[in-house]
């Protein structure tokens, strides 16, 4: 099954609002930049990562894909995916000039176009190709209702319409004002209109420093929450490792971490309780893999996050074990042939041949951008 092309695009789709903003970005649009790989028989398998929808910076990304990866890909056997990660991952001019970021971006939309290539070429949905669902009900956590940008009382109307209206268990609030008083005061008022046995994990994007987190963990740690997520800089595993010996709230990271390597480095510190992998920063499902497997070797739960929006991370929850749960944005899920759903707070199972990654027609004509 030889690859006989390789075709770069660009989407920008709009959320759900006019614009959403956490602690560190402000966005009205979700890149979605991807690679379609076509097969010498014309299946197509498709790829993509996220992106904040900023033009310039997502042409460097299929710049890369067309530039440096293109011509390493033509006329190999597009169902060798672990050899073409490697042979791309560790090709020598392309390692020397980066082995994190826009490379890695650029990786992970191959890398899951082979993948779904080669599901569908099996005729199986990817989760079946994989070795098939561990778990019979796998739980959405709602992220979406939980913008820093959202008031307290629409916030607040937001939770309890998805705990009350939409049947989820489990929600996700932003943090990371400059007074920690005004995010502990958001948090408490969703705790009391939801109650007690409503799961709240809240994200700060890596704004506060450690003293400003050990500050909010101890008056946070009354509310009883799930988890605290990228409580630091991304990097600082040091920092992590510290307020996690230093507070009962669990502490999530992973989502700006481009390597098995980094992940290991988080783990061997005990920087972390619930791994955060994501195929749209690790270079695909194949590096996503090696940490899911290191973080279930040691009884890690995995958690991923979703910068592919679910399409892909849907399919690898259901199959490791090592995954109860997945966060749910429902930002670009219309662009989808098969978009992700959810219902009663919990993902139902794709059931189409591939990875769930294949834009609609209309969303490759309504939101393609230009490459050049």
């Amino acid at each position: 099954m030889r690859i006989a092309a390789v075709e770069p695009f660009i989407l920008h789709v709009p959320v759900n609002r006019d614009s959403i903003s956490d602690s560190s970005h402000t966005i009205s649009h979700w890149g979605v930049v991807g690679v379609r790989i076509v097969a010498e028989d014309g299946t197509a398998g498709y790829g993509f990562t996220g992106t904040h929808a900023h033009l310039a910076s997502d042409r460097l990304i299929t710049s890369c894909i067309s530039a440096c990866y293109a011509e390493l890909l033509v006329g190999e056997d597009a169902l060798d995916t672990t050899r073409l990660w490697t042979k791309l991952a560790r090709f020598p001019a392309i390692q020397w000039v980066g082995r994190a970021g826009i490379t890695q971006l650029a990786l992970a939309a191959v890398d899951v176009a082979l993948w779904d290539l080669r599901a569908k070429h099996a005729g199986l949905p990817l989760w079946a190709h994989l070795g098939g669902a561990t778990s019979p009900r796998l739980e959405a956590y709602n992220t979406d209702i939980g913008w820093l940008s959202i008031p307290t009382d629409q916030l607040v109307a937001g939770s309890r319409a998805a705990i009350e209206v939409d049947g989820y268990r489990r929600l996700k609030l932003k943090v990371g004002s400059p007074d920690i008083g005004t995010d502990l005061a958001r948090i408490a008022a969703v705790r009391t209109a939801v109650g007690d046995d409503v799961t709240i994990a809240v994200d700060g994007n890596g704004k506060w420093d450690l003293p400003t987190c050990l500050r909010f963990c101890r008056r946070a740690e009354p509310l009883d929450l799930f988890w605290f997520e990228e409580p630091l800089w991304y990097d600082d595993i040091a920092g992590h490792a510290t307020l996690a010996r230093a507070t009962t709230i669990p502490v999530a990271l992973g989502e700006q971490l481009y390597t098995a390597d980094a992940f290991n480095a988080f783990m061997e510190a005990g920087a972390v309780h619930y791994v955060q992998p994501d195929v749209t920063r690790l270079g695909g499902i194949s590096e996503y893999i090696t940490v899911a497997e290191a973080a279930h070797a040691k009884r890690l739960p995995v958690v991923p996050h979703v910068g592919d929006m679910g399409q892909v991370h849907v399919h690898l929850a259901f199959w490791h074990p090592a995954t109860t749960m997945l966060e749910y944005i429902p930002w670009i899920m219309d662009a989808f042939e098969e978009p992700i759903a959810v219902k009663h707070g919990a993902y139902l199972r794709p059931e189409r041949p591939g990875a769930s990654t294949t834009p609609t027609e209309e969303a490759m004509r309504r939101y393609a951008r230009p490459l050049a």
